[in-house]
Order: C-alpha cells, then structure tokens, then sequence
C-alpha cells in the first residue's frame, strides 16, 4: 500500500537538495579577526606558515644530547652544559662529551642524538650508556611537521582547535575569514507560547523556535529572531518584509501547510516566488523554499521532529554554502536493524534511532520511540536517523538499514 501522503508534484529530497544549493550564493564580505576567536568561521584565503615547524632541531625527550660518534665508544661522555626550553646551550660539543637535555629544548651544534635519561647511568659529571642507541634517536627535525611555504588552512575551510593549535604554532595571530551571514527566525501560530509563560486552553509551547535558535547558534550564523507571530497576513507581511531588508536569510515555522490560517506561504507568492513546496520526505513534506525580494525563505513545517528534520536534512546544507564553506554531508553507515520499521512507499523516511556497535563489533540500530512528527522524546533519545529510501517498503529484524549519524551542530557526536 502507497503513503496516502504522497501526492502528485512533491519534489524528491535529492532533487529539493541540489536546488536549494544551488540557489545559495555564499556572502562576499570578509573582515580579519584574533585568531583565538576564529573556531567555526570560514576562512576568506588561504593562511601559509611563514616559519618551519619546529623552527629548530629539538630533543623529544628528557636525557642527553650527543654525537653518534662519541656513543659507540666503551667510555664515558663528560657533561660539560644544559639546554632548557627557552635556554639553549651555547657551546661546541668536542669529542668524548654530551650535554644534558629537556624536551623542547634546541640541540647543540654538532649533537645528532638525544638518549633518554633513563638509559644511562650518571654521576653528575659525566654519563655511561646502558643500552644500544641509533643516530637521530629522539631528536624532532627542523620543519618535519611544517615546512615554511606551506598551506596551513585553505580558503572556505571551517576552522576547528586543531587549526588553531596549527596556525598559533606557526606565529599566526590573525585570519581573514566570511562574514557570518544573518538568518531571520520568527514562528507563527495564535497558540504559541514562549517558554516559561502560563499556557491557556489549547496553547502549546514554541519549542521550533527556540531549538532552530541553538542549532543556528552551533552553525555560528548571527540571528535577527522575530519571536512569535500571530496567524495574521498583515503580521506576517511585515515581518517577512523587515527581514528580507536586514537579513540573508528567512526561516519560519510553521504556516506552510495549506489550512485557513497558514499565511505564510500566501505571503511568500505576493511578496517572492516559491521555488519549492512539499518535498516527498517523512516527515517534513510542507517545506517551502523561495525568496522574499530576492532573499532565501526556508518555510519550515509547523510539526516539531518535521521541522528539525527538515533543518538538518535541507537547511543546513544551504546555510554552510551561505557561510562559504564546502559542505560535507554525513557518512552513510550500514547497519542491521534490531527492530523492525514500517513504512509505506512513496516518500523517503527519516526514522529515528540509536545506533551503536554490538559485542563483536558489528554496527546496529534500533528505533527509539513513537515516530510521529509531533513525538520529540524518541528524537531527543536518538543519535541518527534510520533513512528509509523512497519508493522502499517496511524493513524487519536483521536486515540492513542506512544510518546517518546526527551531525555535530545537531547536538550529537
């Protein structure tokens, strides 16, 4: 038996992807900023080091520096200085002597190989070593990590720690990266409430609102929110008007569907064009998609689990392109399924699950509570979704479902 929600004319998820990608343009402006305030931005150009790393040879441990030479003979090796991190020895290391060594610290002209002071025994003057060593033992090379020249972080990569660790280590103070582009939110519906407030009959809490906030604030975009918005075309009006004027872009929830009081997308035509409407997803089939005087408009569905669903699946996509950054959608992982799944052809279905390995290492996943598109306690429990494929039936125990890991912005890893 077909979904009996799958119309005529609703637009693949694949297809719905690669147009909203492709109307996306990413901003232009760019500005410089301390480098210690740069995780998650975009990179506007390509950041090169203008030292080696390590910038000079360098002991990897805590023992002593020598030549080679002077450790193949039977005798002992005279001390004759120190070399701390931040204080080099100085001298000429001649035959028949080693100096004393800390990690980090720069190697004396002429010394080749550092022996950890474990391995040698000592008396303060001089040292004997106690066990076969190799020339270059424990000894960090002037530019084996990097090489002056060399890119560290490419233009419209996002930095991460790592990048900052790499990029302070190579004296990099400051980045040119994207501006952060701004996103528009409000939600609509006389029975929204904000959190906090008393509910009367028949309010419900704006939850859409409020987790879009947060999952726009992981993406690290700058939000214009509008609040809450009555079922009211002139409200509404004016307020698609007002961020179409401040913002890059517009996302609502709520509105989309095509009751008496779902304005939205009335608006949308009178104000834009509508690009996209209903997607042949489960849930989230009344996502609208167009431009309010030439600015994106996500229409997002009123239904909580469809709206963060269609956040993750469509609008985060659209968002990175925005930002300037190469968008890398989550691995596709096979995994068998510990609990069997309905469903019904005509749409693809995002289940919710909680996948993990078993005892002997093989990936499964099960479902986590009702599927329903108002139910948030099975989408809160999970860490993926269980993709069902469109014109694909039920699936029962022991088969092989694709599991796509919720992304990082989306509140796990």
């Amino acid at each position: 038996m077909a979904d009996c929600c799958n119309q005529p004319g609703l637009v693949s998820i694949e297809t719905a992807k690669a147009l909203l990608l492709d109307a996306i343009k990413a901003v232009d402006d760019s500005e410089t900023i301390p480098l210690a305030m740069a995780v998650g931005r975009i990179l506007a150009e390509d950041v090169k080091s203008a030292v080696n790393l390590p910038p000079c040879n360098n002991s990897a441990m805590d023992g002593y520096a020598l030549r080679m030479a002077d450790a193949q003979t039977d005798g002992r090796l005279e001390i004759i200085g120190k070399s701390f991190a931040g204080a080099p020895f100085k001298g000429k290391l001649w035959p028949g002597t080693c100096v004393r060594i800390m990690t980090g610290a720069a190697m004396p002209a002429d010394a080749d190989t550092v022996v950890m002071q474990e391995n040698v025994d000592s008396d303060g003057h001089s040292i004997r070593i106690r066990c076969d060593i190799n020339q270059g033992d424990h000894v960090r090379r002037r530019g084996e990590d990097v090489i002056e020249g060399t890119v560290l972080a490419q233009a419209r990569e996002q930095i991460a720690v790592p990048h900052i660790a790499l990029l302070a280590a190579a004296g990099v103070g400051e980045v040119t990266v994207k501006r952060r582009p701004q996103i528009a939110l409000f939600s609509t519906g006389d029975e929204l409430r904000q959190p906090g407030e008393p509910l009367g009959n028949g309010d419900i809490y704006d939850s859409n609102r409020v987790a879009l906030r947060a999952a726009l604030e992981a993406l690290d975009l700058q939000i214009l929110d509008l609040g809450i918005l009555p079922d009211n075309k002139a409200a509404i009006t004016k307020a698609l008007g007002q961020a179409a004027h401040a913002a890059d872009a517009i996302i609502t929830s709520g509105g989309v569907s095509v009751g008496e009081a779902d304005y939205t997308r009335e608006v949308m035509e009178e104000m834009g064009e509508i690009d996209l409407w209903k997607v042949a997803m489960k849930p989230g089939k009344p996502f609208a998609f167009g431009n309010i005087r030439g600015v994106p408009f996500f229409g997002l569905p009123g239904n909580p689990v469809s709206a963060l669903v269609t956040f993750h699946q469509l609008v985060m996509p659209a968002l990175m392109a925005m930002k300037g950054a190469e968008w890398s959608p989550p691995a596709n992982l096979p995994a068998k399924l510990l609990s069997p799944l309905k469903k019904k052809p005509g749409r693809t279905d995002f289940q919710r699950g909680i996948f993990r390995n078993d005892t002997s290492g093989a990936l499964v996943v099960e479902a986590v509570g009702a599927q329903g598109s108002h139910i948030l306690s099975g989408l809160a429990a999970a860490n993926c979704f269980v993709v069902l494929e469109q014109e694909q039936g039920s699936v029962g125990v022991g088969e092989t479902a694709t599991v796509v890991p919720f992304c990082r912005s989306f509140g796990a890893w």
